[in-house]
C-alpha cells in the first residue's frame, strides 16, 4: 500500500526559475527545482557521486549539475546522465494553481 501523503511546501515563485530552493528535513534535505518552462522536480540534495548539495549547482534544460564535479543529473529521474552512473533520490512533485505540491 502507498503512504504518501501530499504536502504543500511552496509558492512557485518561492522557487527562481531555472533555480532551486531546499526543503530542510530530518532524513536528508530536499531540493525543489524549478526549469525555464515552470515545471517542478524534487531530489534528495545529495550528489549520487559524491554527496554535493545539488541545490547549488545549475539548472539547465530538465537537468541540475552538480556544483562539485560537474556530474549531470536528470531531474525527473534522479539518475545521473552517461557517462556517469549513479541515482538521486527522487520525490514526486506537482504544481497545482501556482502551489507546489510534494509526495512525501
Amino acid at each position: 500500500m502507498n503512504r504518501e501523503s501530499w504536502v504543500k511546501v511552496c509558492a512557485l515563485d518561492d522557487i527562481p526559475a531555472q533555480g532551486s530552493r531546499v526543503l530542510a528535513r530530518e532524513g536528508g534535505d530536499i531540493a525543489l527545482f524549478r526549469t525555464h518552462d515552470d515545471q517542478v522536480f524534487a531530489l534528495l540534495d545529495r550528489c549520487p557521486h559524491k554527496g554535493g548539495p545539488l541545490s547549488q549547482g545549475m539548472v539547465h534544460g530538465r537537468a541540475v549539475a552538480c556544483p562539485l564535479h560537474g556530474w549531470s543529473i536528470d531531474l525527473a529521474s534522479g539518475e545521473a546522465q552517461a557517462p556517469d552512473h549513479g541515482c538521486a533520490r527522487r520525490f514526486s512533485a506537482r504544481l497545482e494553481n501556482g502551489a507546489v505540491w510534494l509526495a512525501l
